[in-house]
């Protein structure tokens, strides 16, 4: 994407790096701007895999909607902090299986929602709004929220890979908030970068956490699984795979994959977790 100011949407700036461009960036994207590239660039330097996060995450996210869609009865989504629009998107891969599916994506980068209302105007079961997906409460009581999901039918809650861009303590409060305003039987899609602690994975989680808390983000913490669990409170989480126990968690590229895997794991891509729980 030119940086040129007749080609920069209203409300950017191309002087700031933005969370949604650069996901997009190692994502294979082209809607970044050079700060964007420099953020990427020392990522890269410090984890060369860094990369498989990204992949892996997104990967995550078609297999939960995919499962979602065809073996729940869900038809009813509420997509937090979705992104740059890109190969497979929510509402394509749940749409697929059942057409008349509601879907509801919430973001306040304008890039984002300048990409994501052109793509989305001749599907009249999408929607988008701009909103702090951090304020719980802004978003559910939005009036689109409100007009197009039923709060007293199950849905189902995505929030992949964007509370760990929220500094400070409240981020359990946050999650809370959500989880108690979906009705029983609702699920909740969530990852997370994931410090493992175990001395080999936690150093790479640290070196990517280091240049994104310190640099020009400021944000993108590496949590545990007893601070991630926390977030997720009172739920059953589905089961990752068929070699995992209930209740584990599971980096995302192990989350119930579409085949074998031939390759190892990278050390990076282990330090994501993605989780599909339900609310009894």
């Amino acid at each position: 994407m030119s940086s040129s100011p007749s080609q920069v949407p209203v409300g950017v700036d191309p002087t700031r790096p933005s969370i949604a461009r650069v996901y997009d960036g190692f994502l294979g994207g082209k809607d970044h701007y050079e700060v964007d590239r420099a953020v990427m660039q020392k990522i890269n330097q410090a984890v060369p895999e860094a990369v498989d996060i990204a992949r892996g995450n997104r990967g995550f996210l078609n297999r939960a909607c995919r499962f979602l869609a065809t073996q729940t009865g869900v038809t009813q989504y509420l997509d937090c902090g979705s992104g740059l629009p890109t190969a497979e998107n929510t509402h394509q891969i749940v749409q697929r299986a059942k057409p008349e599916t509601t879907v509801v994506y919430v973001d306040n980068d304008p890039v984002v929602l300048a990409h994501g209302r052109a793509l989305l105007e001749e599907n009249d079961f999408v929607h988008m709004i701009e909103g702090d997906i951090f304020v719980p409460s802004a978003v559910l009581g939005h009036e689109v929220v409100r007009r197009h999901l039923d709060f007293t039918q199950p849905l189902a809650l995505l929030h992949v890979g964007t509370l760990h861009h929220y500094e400070g303590d409240g981020a359990v409060d946050i999650m809370r908030a959500y989880i108690d305003a979906l009705p029983s039987g609702s699920y909740v899609v969530f990852s997370h970068f994931f410090d493992p602690e175990v001395p080999q994975l936690t150093e790479v989680a640290k070196r990517i956490e280091d240049i994104l808390v310190n640099g020009p983000m400021g944000a993108g913490r590496f949590r545990t699984r007893e601070e991630i669990l926390a977030m997720l409170p009172g739920l059953e989480l589905i089961r990752p795979n068929a070699l995992s126990e209930p209740g584990a968690l599971a980096p995302c590229d192990a989350w119930w994959p579409d085949g074998p895997r031939l390759n190892p794991l990278s050390d990076a891509g282990q330090c994501i977790v993605g989780v599909v729980g339900r609310k009894p």
